[in-house]
């Protein structure tokens, strides 16, 4: 029997309402800048895609609250094909200026077939230069994989999908990002000039528009009161503000050194010709 055609208008209505309360998280949690749309899935998951273009520029959005401490993941597919050039963030950051802290995870476009690299870091009162760069071991553009920061008083943990490949530890004498809450933050942009194999490749934009898609955000994760108050923390929080590698954990950890490695600081000697950084001696 067939539906009139306003019993199907209704059923269309429903079902797109379903969609739009089911997984909402961009304007929520975000406020946006440039080139970014929202969609949703087949299963009702919203899908942040941010777009570069020669002419208007890329994308972004920026958490409209400030956290101290916390762990924060995000599925993302990334630019397809020839991605050279672009860079793509999943990042936290207390502001610019010269005194901030930052916790990044960018993800350094290439030409077809060359691997993405990810480069993370950590910076603490404007001390920066603590670079791990991976290449990706798998097509970052074929599907969604899950990027997660692990943020708390003891270490900076990188995850990817189910693979830890990265801690940073904190010692009570060197800069770490403890004291200044931190705002989650994502990018597409035109980084030309330093992304791929130091600015030798640059965008080539004939394969524009280059799109990265975000899904799946979640923030488990300390809210800071203010005036010494306190923080605002989920039940729960010894989940991850204790987190800390075990045995199993450390040993994906030197795999991803030893096997998909491309820049350690820590061995660059000719970025620290004084001697490098302290913590690059101790564990």
């Amino acid at each position: 029997m067939a539906m009139a055609p306003r019993a199907v208008s209704l059923s269309v209505a429903v079902v797109v309402a379903l969609l739009a309360t089911a997984d909402s998280w961009l304007y929520e949690e975000f406020t946006t800048d440039g080139n970014v749309r929202a969609d949703y899935n087949a299963q009702g998951q919203q899908v942040a895609s941010l777009i570069l273009t020669q002419q208007s520029g890329g994308g972004a959005f920026g958490s409209r609250r400030k956290y101290l401490y916390g762990e924060f993941s995000i599925q993302m597919k990334l630019v397809p094909g020839n991605s050279a050039g672009t860079v793509t963030s999943f990042y936290l950051s207390s502001g610019d200026g010269p005194g901030h802290d930052e916790i990044d995870m960018e993800f350094m476009g290439n030409s077809t077939g060359q691997p993405v690299v990810l480069n993370t870091n950590v910076w603490a009162n404007g001390d920066g230069k603590k670079e791990h760069q991976f290449d990706l071991w798998f097509d970052p553009a074929a599907d969604y994989h899950t990027y997660t920061i692990i943020w708390n008083h003891k270490n900076v943990i990188f995850k990817v999908d189910d693979l830890f490949i990265r801690s940073f530890t904190r010692y009570a004498d060197l800069p770490y990002p403890g004291a200044k809450p931190m705002s989650v933050h994502a990018t597409l942009w035109d980084g030309s000039y330093w992304a791929t194999q130091k600015g030798k490749v640059p965008v080539d934009w004939s394969g524009a528009p280059f799109v990265v898609s975000y899904r799946g955000y979640s923030a488990d994760a300390c809210v800071p009161n203010g005036d010494g108050r306190p923080l605002s923390c989920p039940a729960g929080t010894g989940r991850w503000m204790d987190r800390q590698l075990d045995d199993a954990e450390r040993a994906t950890v030197a795999w991803a050194r030893r096997d998909y490695m491309r820049y350690n600081y820590c061995d660059d000697g000719w970025r620290f010709p004084q001697g490098f950084p302290a913590e690059c001696s101790r564990g």
